[in-house]
Parts: structure tokens; C-alpha cells; sequence
């Protein structure tokens, strides 16, 4: 296996910081390119104006608040990499992405921000290990 395409979905845990590392030190180790993934609830459509626009602007501001230091690790290092912003379940956009993305690996912290302290997985790591279209190395 020589991974030329290596997507790397963060949500702003601990887990997710962990495997930007790991996902970089392969990245320079293979030649390989990183596509960073951020996965985002979808905005309820009922809600009219100006409340839409107000939580659309806020939901965007937060995003790119927990995106920030992510970037400035990817760019510091110098790893050619690529960003992507999705709504949806986070395991459904993490296995279409990869997919769609034609990734040969995907990098992923074990446990995210929601799930319970004392799991060894988390549920959206369950989800892409058993439906993920290439192999996914777990980070903790």
C-alpha cells in the first residue's frame, strides 16, 4: 500500500489533533497529499430570515475558528493539502468523501468531541471502519 491521497476528518477533539500528526508524518514519509475534512450538522431549511443568515454566519464563524489550527499545522509542514467543508452524518460524508475523493487512506482520531469518555471507539470511527471504501488507520 502507498497511499497518494490520505483524507483526515477533524472535529476539534484531542483524537483529531492527534491524527493531523500522524496523517502529516505519512504525508511526507509517501509523497502523499492530504485532504482535510470537516463534517457540519445541516441547517434546519425551516427557518426563515434574518434567523437563517444569523446562524448560518455563526455556524461559518465557528468552523472556520476549529478549521484555524488544523491549517496552520498542515501549512507549517509544508504537506500539499486540500480542504473540505460537508454537512451531514459524519460517517456517511466521511466514507462519500473518501469515495468521491478516490482516497487511498483514511487518518482519523479514535474517539470525537461527542462521544462518551471511557469508550475505546467512538461511533463515528465504528461507522467508517465498517463502511469506509479503503483501509482507515485510527489514531487515539
Amino acid at each position: 500500500m502507498n497511499p497518494r491521497r490520505i483524507l483526515l476528518p477533524v472535529d476539534g477533539s484531542e483524537h483529531a489533533t492527534n491524527a493531523v500528526g500522524t496523517a502529516i508524518e505519512m504525508a511526507e514519509l509517501l509523497s502523499a497529499d492530504i485532504i482535510l475534512l470537516h463534517c457540519r450538522k445541516s441547517l434546519p431549511l425551516y427557518i426563515g430570515e434574518p434567523y437563517f443568515q444569523a446562524i448560518h454566519d455563526q455556524v461559518v464563524s465557528h468552523t472556520d475558528e476549529m478549521m484555524a489550527p488544523y491549517r496552520r499545522q498542515l501549512e507549517d509542514s509544508g504537506v500539499t493539502y486540500t480542504e473540505r467543508i460537508l454537512e451531514g452524518r459524519p460517517a456517511e460524508v466521511i466514507c462519500r468523501a473518501a469515495e468521491v475523493e478516490k482516497c487511498d487512506l483514511i487518518v482519523m482520531g479514535s474517539r470525537g468531541r461527542s462521544d462518551l469518555k471511557g469508550l475505546l471507539l467512538g461511533s463515528v470511527t465504528h461507522r467508517v471502519l465498517s463502511a469506509a471504501p479503503c483501509p482507515v488507520l485510527v489514531v487515539p
